[in-house]
């Protein structure tokens, strides 16, 4: 499989409501398809199949396994590493994808904001919204600086529900954007 096909793939994989959340629970700890089914309210057979289409992507890996009446289990954890920088809610490629497949993540996205935003605490949220023109140097440091934020949240991660702790929904997605104005000035 090429880098191009394996992009898409990771892509359509994450481009799934249920898969989604999925990654996001295994940010904060390893979890079986038992757990992950309980904690999603579905079947243990419907998480298994998100569970094979995310680690048939690569999104996920099997971080241990443990015996249970006699059988075994695996424990599932979402890949996010520092060279990639992906986060859960912005683990597509970077590579190229046809614009519909784009539109697919996007829309899933939105939904999973829709269906965090309905448990959000008043007083206890940050909103923020640019389309912009910035220098080079400015854009670079803004993605710097989303990037050490993600790896922040992913590395602090904890199992859902642990004592203590809070739940927070954390999604970004910065782009740079074409400007037809640039080809018109690029071409005279």
């Amino acid at each position: 499989m090429s880098l191009e096909d394996e992009a898409i793939s990771e892509l359509r994989a994450s481009a799934h409501p249920v898969r989604l959340r999925m990654m996001s629970l295994l940010t904060g700890a390893p979890m079986s398809a038992a757990e992950l089914a309980r904690e999603l309210d579905i079947t243990q057979a419907n998480a298994s199949y998100h569970l094979r289409t995310l680690a048939n992507a690569g999104q996920v890996e099997v971080a241990a396994t443990e015996s249970v009446r006699g059988g075994q289990a695996k424990k599932y954890r979402y890949r996010y590493t520092e060279r990639t920088g992906r986060s859960t809610e912005a683990s597509r490629p970077r590579r190229t994808a046809s614009p519909d497949e784009w539109r697919l993540y996007i829309d899933v996205l939105h939904q999973e904001l829709v269906r965090r935003s309905a448990q959000r605490v008043d007083g206890q949220a940050l909103s923020a919204d640019a389309e912009v023109w910035l220098t080079p140097e400015t854009w670079l440091k803004t993605m710097e600086l989303v990037k050490e934020a993600s790896r922040l949240v992913h590395e602090e991660a904890m199992r859902p529900h642990t004592a203590g702790s809070v739940h927070v929904s954390f999604q970004a997605e910065l782009f740079r954007m074409h400007d037809e104005r640039d080809e018109l000035v690029g071409g005279e």
